[in-house]
């Protein structure tokens, strides 16, 4: 539990420092920048685990992810919108599983239902 308590302290810390990015720097941390919208729930040295869930309408901040999979808890529809402009638009249903490369984006709920998935980031590639 100490070695949580750290980790949590830190984790916060860095989020208060988070809006200070000068413009055009590298996308944050989805956890830091997301916070209401991204919980982390397990952390080690290989990977991180996230669960993610979007209300109706709710709009991320940008982000990067190191290569990810996705698990679709319930579904919805939400369109990604890429650093370089671009937009594209998904159907997740439940069970739904999706390895994606490392990406910066930010994303929103263009649906009517509340999305809930599972992140797994790997570490180490």
């Amino acid at each position: 539990m100490r070695r949580f308590r750290r980790v949590a302290i830190g984790i916060a810390s860095i989020g208060v420092f988070a809006g200070l990015t000068p413009p055009g720097a590298p996308a944050q941390d989805v956890a830091l920048v997301n916070a209401k919208t991204v919980h982390v729930t397990l952390e080690n040295g290989r990977v991180r685990v996230m669960e993610a869930t979007l209300q109706p309408g709710d709009k991320e901040q940008m982000h990067s992810h190191p290569p990810y999979v996705i698990y679709a808890i319930t579904g919805g529809r939400v369109r990604n919108h890429n650093a370089d402009g671009t937009t594209a638009e998904a159907t997740y249903k439940p069970g739904d599983t999706i390895y994606r490369d490392p990406l910066t984006h930010w994303s929103e709920n263009i649906g009517t239902t509340t999305i809930r998935l599972v992140l797994v980031e790997l570490k180490g590639q």
